[in-house]
C-alpha cells in the first residue's frame, strides 16, 4: 500500500480530527524511527497512519475489522500483525522491530502531544525530560493514555525512557505543522 493510498484510506473511515492528527503523530514518530533503524520510511509510515483507522467507525471491534478491510485490500501481513499488535487485547504477539515500535510510539504520541498544549508555546521545543517524568506520574494528566503501555513498549524495543520521549518529541516538533502544533 502507497502512502496516498494510506491518507485516502484513513480519511474515508476517520472524520475526527483529533484521530486523524493522532494518526499523523504516529507516523511521524514511526517514520522517524524507520529511518534511524535503516527500515523502509514509507511502509512504516502507512504502519502508522493506519494503526487506528478503524476505530472510530468500529469502536467495539478495533482493530479487529480494521485488519479484515485491510486484508481484503492486499495490504502486506506485517503491517497488518502490527496494526493488530498494538492493542494488547487482541493477544498478538509482537514479532517485528515495525511491530514494537507501533506499539511504543503510540500511546506517547498522544502524550506528547497532549503535553504541548499545555505548554505556553504549544509546542515541544526545549523539552525538559524532569517536567515530562512529573506529567507522566500525574495520572489526571491525559488520563485516556495508558502509562503501562508506554513502559512496556520502552522494555520492549529495550530502550531508555528519557532517550525514547526525547526522540519521539523531536520526530513530532520537526512535524509540528503537519501535525498542529505551531512552530
Amino acid at each position: 500500500m502507497t502512502y496516498d493510498e494510506a491518507v485516502q484510506l484513513l480519511k474515508k473511515y476517520t472524520q475526527s480530527e483529533s484521530l486523524i492528527r493522532h494518526a499523523l503523530c504516529v507516523e511521524s514518530a514511526m517514520r522517524c524511527y524507520a529511518k534511524k533503524f535503516g527500515e523502509d520510511e514509507e511502509r512504516w509510515a502507512v504502519t502508522g497512519l493506519l494503526h487506528d483507522f478503524d476505530y472510530e467507525k468500529y469502536p467495539d471491534n478495533h482493530p479487529y475489522q480494521g485488519s479484515e478491510i485491510l486484508k481484503e485490500m492486499g495490504v502486506e501481513d506485517d503491517i497488518i500483525e502490527a496494526i493488530m499488535g498494538h492493542a494488547n487485547y487482541t493477544n498478538v504477539e509482537r514479532k517485528t522491530l515495525m511491530a514494537k515500535t507501533l506499539f511504543a510510539v503510540d500511546e506517547l504520541s498522544g502524550f506528547l502531544y497532549a503535553y504541548a498544549l499545555v505548554r505556553p508555546e504549544k509546542n515541544l521545543k526545549d523539552l525538559k525530560m524532569k517536567s515530562v517524568k512529573k506529567k507522566l506520574k500525574d495520572k489526571a494528566f491525559a488520563k485516556g493514555v495508558n502509562r503501562e503501555d508506554i513502559s512496556q513498549g520502552i522494555d520492549e524495543l529495550g530502550l531508555d525512557l528519557s532517550q525514547h520521549v526525547m526522540f519521539v518529541a523531536e520526530c513530532l516538533q520537526n512535524n509540528a505543522e503537519k501535525i498542529g502544533l505551531e512552530k
